[in-house]
C-alpha cells in the first residue's frame, strides 16, 4: 500500500515536469536527470538505515540535482522541490530534527528569491512543502503498518508456541502419568491372575476406571480444560502406592487452596508418585501437605532409591513441574541420603 502511494505521488510530480520539459525542447536531457533524481530519492526514503539518519550524501546529491538544473530546465523543473521536501522530512523524522523540518518547508518557497522569476513556477514552489508532507505521511503510515503487521505476526507466533508448549506439558503430566499407572496396573493384574488371587477382579475394575480417566484427560488436554483435584489425587496416590505394595502415609494440614496453587501441587503429586513407582523400589512413602507463613509445602519421601541416572538428567516431568511452580513464585527441592531415602519437596506461596 505504501509503495503504491509513493509511486502515485512521484508519478503525479513527474507528469507536469516531463510535459514542461517537452514544451521547452529538452525532454531527453530532463528525463535522464529526473530518472537519476527519482532513483536516488526512492533509495533514500525506502532504505533501512544502518545509522539513524541514513545516507546523508543521497540528500546532498538530491539537493544539488534539485536546484542546479533550474538554471537549465527553467520553470518546468520547479515541482522536484516537493521530492526534496519529502526527503528532508523523512530524515528529520529519523533524527528528530526541527531544523530539518524548517528546511523542508522552505525548500520550495526559497526559490521564489531567484533573480530571474521566469525560471520559477510560483505555484509549484509554494506547493512543494505540501507535496513533501504528503509523501512523508504516506511513508510514515506504511512503515507503521508494517511494524504493526510484524508485531501482530510475532504475537500470533508466540501464542502458537505457548499453546504448543501447554499441550506438550499437559500431555506429559496428565496422560503420561495415567499411562504409567496403567502399565503398573496391568503388571499387577498379570501377577494376581498368575497367583489366582481374588483381588484380580477388583484390579480389573480399577484398570477400566483408569482407562476412562485417561480418555477424560486426553479430552481435557485437547481443549485446554483444567479438572485437577488435589483431594482426589491424594486418594488416588494412596490407592496406587498401596496396590504396588508400598505402605503410604498421608498428612494434610491445609485446605481451601487457590485454584492455581492446587493445580500445581496436583501435578507435583502426580509427578512425585510416578517417580516413586518408576525410579525406586520403595516399601514406604509419606506425603505431607503443610502450610506455614503463607508458604505451602508438599513433601514426598520414600525409601528404596535406585542408583542415580546420568547427572543433570532431570527428566521432562520435573522440567514441566519446575516451569509451573516458578510461574507461581515457587521452587523445587530434591535430596537423597546414603540410606536410600529420597525427599522431594515443592514450595508454592499462597496468594492472599
Amino acid at each position: 500500500m505504501g509503495g503504491l502511494g509513493l509511486a502515485a505521488g512521484i508519478a503525479g510530480l513527474s507528469v507536469p515536469i516531463l510535459s514542461g520539459l517537452a514544451r521547452s525542447g529538452m525532454a531527453a536531457e530532463g528525463a535522464v536527470t529526473l530518472l537519476v533524481l527519482v532513483a536516488l530519492h526512492v533509495k533514500f526514503i525506502t532504505e533501512t538505515p544502518v545509522r539513524r539518519a541514513g545516507a546523508w550524501w543521497i540528500v546532498a546529491v538530491q539537493a544539488w540535482l534539485t536546484y542546479l538544473p533550474l538554471t537549465v530546465f527553467g520553470a518546468a523543473w520547479t515541482p522536484v522541490c516537493g521530492l526534496l521536501a519529502g526527503a528532508l522530512l523523512v530524515m528529520a523524522g529519523r533524527i528528530r530534527s526541527t531544523v530539518l523540518v524548517l528546511l523542508a518547508l522552505a525548500c520550495g518557497p526559497v526559490v521564489l528569491a531567484a533573480p530571474d522569476r521566469s525560471m520559477i513556477d510560483p505555484l509549484w514552489a509554494l506547493a512543494a512543502p505540501l507535496a513533501g508532507l504528503a509523501e512523508y505521511a504516506v511513508i510514515t503510515l506504511a512503515r507503521r503498518a508494517k511494524r504493526l503487521g510484524e508485531a501482530r505476526t510475532d504475537v500470533m507466533r508466540r501464542a502458537v508456541a505457548l499453546e504448543r508448549r501447554r499441550f506438550t506439558r499437559d500431555l506429559h503430566d496428565l496422560v503420561g502419568h495415567r499411562l504409567t499407572v496403567l502399565v503398573l496396573k496391568v503388571q499387577l493384574l498379570e501377577r494376581l491372575v498368575a497367583e489366582q488371587d481374588d483381588k484380580a477382579r477388583d484390579e480389573v475394575s480399577e484398570t477400566l476406571e483408569l482407562l476412562r480417566s485417561l480418555s477424560t484427560d486426553v479430552r481435557a488436554v485437547a481443549h485446554g480444560l483444567r479438572s485437577s483435584s488435589l483431594a482426589a489425587e491424594l486418594g488416588s496416590a494412596r490407592s496406587l502406592l498401596e496396590s504396588a505394595r508400598v505402605r503410604c502415609q498421608i498428612r494434610v494440614s491445609c485446605r481451601d487452596l487457590p485454584g492455581d496453587v492446587e493445580e500445581a501441587l496436583t501435578h507435583a503429586l502426580r509427578e512425585g508418585v510416578t517417580n516413586v513407582l518408576r525410579h525406586a523400589e520403595a516399601r514406604q512413602c509419606s506425603v505431607h501437605l503443610l502450610e506455614r507463613d503463607h508458604m505451602v509445602r508438599l513433601t514426598i519421601r520414600n525409601d528404596g532409591v535406585r542408583p542415580p541416572r546420568r547427572p543433570g538428567d532431570a527428566g521432562q516431568g520435573l522440567l514441566n513441574l519446575a516451569e509451573r511452580v516458578s510461574g507461581l513464585g515457587g521452587w523445587l527441592e530434591a535430596t537423597s541420603s546414603r540410606t536410600g531415602q529420597f525427599t522431594f519437596s515443592v514450595y508454592v506461596p499462597r496468594k492472599k
